[in-house]
């Protein structure tokens, strides 16, 4: 680590007019005080003697036999070919303060709307980084093609432009809205203006964007029940007033909801979150005729559209919108993963000026290496076939998933098999709590969610959502075993 550490030193006593004689006297009392004080940490590197000597504009061997002196009192220890390191066996011996914040007065009281987002941020599911099987929501991410994104990557690192490393443009690159556009016509028979179409980091992004357009303090906003979690925690601290709809064969039943002046509708038509269930077209007509009627906006959030609508898929309800009254939202974090931070929506043309200021003034936009590297990688034709390859591999994953569950649980768990998505509801018997045999499955590195923390309201389910397609198949069996265990483990204890 090539730190200026000059600061550091002149807090700990440094002084660069010293006699020249005493000079490395100096310097190794003020490192020695940074040390014995912590504001330099255990394991830190030292720059190395000719650095320093540079920033300090003093001799090599000046510096070198500050570092001897600190080797021999072992406030540092010499790694062969690497340089000088802060040990640890002085600061055992010597426990100080970094700061004392006994003094530290009063601080201006946090906003409204900040105390609301931190109340309700209880609400969403928050997962350790450490585990995988069975988390809801992951793709095959043993397939990605790294290679080919690798390759891409370089090669547009390899012919950038100056101009290509400022700002951006907000809405994002017009070559990734351009593909974009054209996917979401071949593959939803969605047809939209480009500048209707922005880039943002995903569904959840494109959400809090649309809510602080459009929500203000008691506002109606109709949501599904069950539902997203992170959907109905955003819209909660948005203080607007959330109405729920339940779910019937065909989707979520809005005829009979009681409003008086909605303006949102939420849904997940495509592949009902967490149920499965696909919307019927008739049911996404009488939607659209009813939001009309209410002078409302829908959210068509299709997620995870490519998995539910590749066998006998249903038009998009944004492609048979005649009045512009459908926001889309959709995501690559679900195909691609996670961590690409990709995502888009179709918004009404009253409203991009409005998202796109809102967008402007917060994270202003997306990198544009990233989403060049997503155009080309669709362009190219790669997306198409790593899709194709997702659904193979989540197919053979989800039957291996199914018999393996079967075979150890023998109905103790009553899985739900028509869910065209990439995970799989594990209905419990009422005598055990899903949140609480959820979270002793997190104990064991083992990632489900509870049925019950997607309901709102007191006709909870009581189940396991469990994701099947993240992992190899030799993980799931492995970790099926695992999770057999843990059940039973749990049940001893009750």
């Amino acid at each position: 680590m090539n730190y200026n550490i000059n600061n550091i030193l002149k807090n700990h006593g440094y002084n660069n007019g010293a006699i020249e004689k005493s000079i490395h006297l100096n310097l190794y009392k003020a490192i020695k005080n940074a040390i014995i004080n912590k504001t330099l940490d255990d394991n830190f590197k030292l720059p190395s003697s000719r650095l320093l000597a540079k920033d300090l504009e003093i001799s090599r061997s000046t510096v070198l036999k500050a570092y001897e002196l600190l080797v021999l009192e072992r406030y540092i220890k010499p790694k062969l070919g690497s340089g000088y390191y802060v040990t640890s066996s002085k600061l055992k011996k010597n426990k100080y303060r970094l700061v004392n914040y006994s003094n530290k007065g009063n601080y201006p009281s946090t906003s409204r709307r900040g105390n609301s987002f931190r109340q309700n941020i209880q609400l969403i599911n928050s997962d350790s980084e450490k585990g995988i099987p069975f988390r809801p929501g992951l793709p095959p991410l043993d397939v990605f093609p790294v290679s080919q994104w690798k390759s891409l990557t370089n090669n547009y690192w390899k012919n950038v432009k100056p101009s290509q490393l400022s700002y951006s443009n907000t809405v994002g690159l017009k070559s990734l809205r351009e593909n974009i556009r054209d996917y979401l016509k071949i593959n939803r028979n969605i047809n939209c203006n480009l500048n209707q179409i922005i880039v943002t980091t995903g569904s959840l992004h494109s959400l809090s964007l649309i809510g602080d357009a459009l929500i203000n303090p008691r506002d109606e906003v109709i949501i599904e029940n069950p539902t997203y979690p992170h959907a109905y925690s955003l819209f909660s601290s948005l203080k607007a007033q959330i109405k729920t709809a339940n779910l019937d064969s065909q989707g979520i039943k809005i005829s009979n909801i009681k409003v008086s002046k909605p303006k949102l509708i939420y849904t997940t038509p495509s592949n009902q979150y967490p149920t499965g269930i696909k919307m019927s077209l008739e049911r996404r007509i009488e939607i659209l005729k009813w939001a009309s009627k209410q002078n409302a906006l829908i959210i068509e959030d299709d997620y995870n559209h490519e998995f539910s609508n590749w066998e006998n898929p249903i038009s998009a309800i944004r492609s048979i919108d005649n009045q512009d009254r459908v926001v889309y939202l959709g995501t690559f974090n679900k195909l691609l993963h996670p961590s690409i931070r990709l995502g888009y929506m179709i918004v009404p043309e009253y409203l991009i000026d409005t998202v796109t200021s809102l967008y402007e003034q917060s994270s202003r936009f997306v990198a544009p290496s990233q989403q060049q590297v997503l155009s080309d990688f669709i362009e190219k034709d790669f997306l198409n076939k790593h899709l194709r390859r997702v659904l193979e591999v989540s197919k053979e994953r989800k039957e291996i998933f199914c018999n393996s569950f079967d075979e150890l649980f023998e109905n103790k768990v009553s899985l739900k098999l028509n869910n065209p998505g990439m995970h799989l509801i594990g209905f419990l018997d009422n005598s055990i709590e899903d949140k609480k045999l959820a979270k002793f499955f997190k104990k064991r590195n083992i990632i489900v969610h509870a049925l019950s923390d997607y309901y709102m309201g007191s006709n909870a389910q009581n189940g396991l959502v469990m994701g099947y397609c993240s992992v190899n198949n030799k993980t799931i069996k492995e970790t099926i075993v695992k999770m057999k265990q843990a059940y039973d483990d749990y049940l001893s204890l009750l």
